[in-house]
């Protein structure tokens, strides 16, 4: 499945950030491979496992966050197998 990487501004405390990381696939077959925030600035930056860009823009819209943008990415390092599926 595509990987994307999006940043909006983070709506949510850090420790449902963390929270975030652990859950399922979405009903838009969506599922955070890892989140990188910066709480100074309010940053985040989402990295997902998503079937195309229409989703992660569903994901997003369900808890009424704006993207400031999203794109597909490629991982220099393959780490999937930690991943939980």
């Amino acid at each position: 499945m595509p990987i994307f990487l999006d940043v909006h501004k983070v709506p949510f405390k850090q420790d449902h950030l963390k929270e975030l990381v652990d859950l399922p696939l979405d009903e838009f077959g969506v599922r955070h491979v890892n989140l990188m925030y910066n709480k100074e600035n309010g940053v985040c930056f989402c990295l997902l496992d998503a079937p195309d860009h229409e989703a992660v823009v569903k994901h997003h819209d369900k808890v009424n966050i704006q993207c400031e943008w999203i794109v597909e990415v490629d991982l220099a390092k393959d780490n999937f197998s930690t991943i939980k599926k």
